[in-house]
């Protein structure tokens, strides 16, 4: 279970990452499907907060389900190479080709609550997805697409215009987050 030692060996920027850390291990342990949607009450995502060269802008998708500018990801699906995730993710639901991690670490851990909803005609239980972030670049000049079952716009803004257009509470926490913790990589 590499990726438990990579959660482990992550070192938490603040009290919400470090209490998130201690329940992800806990999960990880205690539920042998954890990496799958086969486990309807928690299960591992992986998410990408894609910056641009300048790390000036970041790219954002507005999220059909939660109509909400967000970041990019999605769910392990069994898949415990968590950065393969986000990266295929970002591929899959911005088009874009050209992108690479600013580092193979863990960049931040969030528990996330997801709302139960609908998604391709069946009802998705309320959940929490355990997730874990990746800061990876892109160039603000590759041409971008569309996801149509996933998102219906993407855009690049400034780090602040990210936290002011999203309009879930608790993610723009998370983006200020997010936007801090660049100055590491500045």
């Amino acid at each position: 279970m590499k990726f438990r030692n990579q959660i482990a060996a992550y070192k938490p920027n603040n009290e919400q990452e470090a209490k998130d850390q201690e329940v992800m291990l806990r999960y990880i342990d205690a539920f042998p499907d954890i990496l799958t949607r086969k486990n309807e009450f928690a299960h591992f995502s992986s998410s990408a907060w894609i910056v641009n060269q300048d790390r000036t802008k970041v790219l954002m998708a507005f999220h059909n389900i939660y109509q909400s500018w967000s970041w990019l990801g999605g769910h392990a699906d069994g898949d415990d190479n968590l950065l393969r995730v986000a990266l295929r993710e970002t591929g899959e639901e911005t088009g874009l080709k050209n992108i690479k991690p600013l580092s193979g670490e863990i960049y931040s851990l969030e528990i996330l609550g997801v709302d139960g909803h609908v998604k391709n005609g069946k009802h998705v239980p309320t959940h929490v997805h355990l997730n874990v972030t990746y800061l990876i670049e892109a160039d603000e000049n590759e041409r971008t697409q569309v996801k149509p079952d996933e998102n219906s716009a993407i855009q690049w803004m400034t780090l602040e215009e990210a936290v002011e257009k999203c309009s879930e509470p608790y993610m723009k926490i998370i983006y200020q987050k997010l936007n801090d913790n660049i100055k590491v990589f500045a």
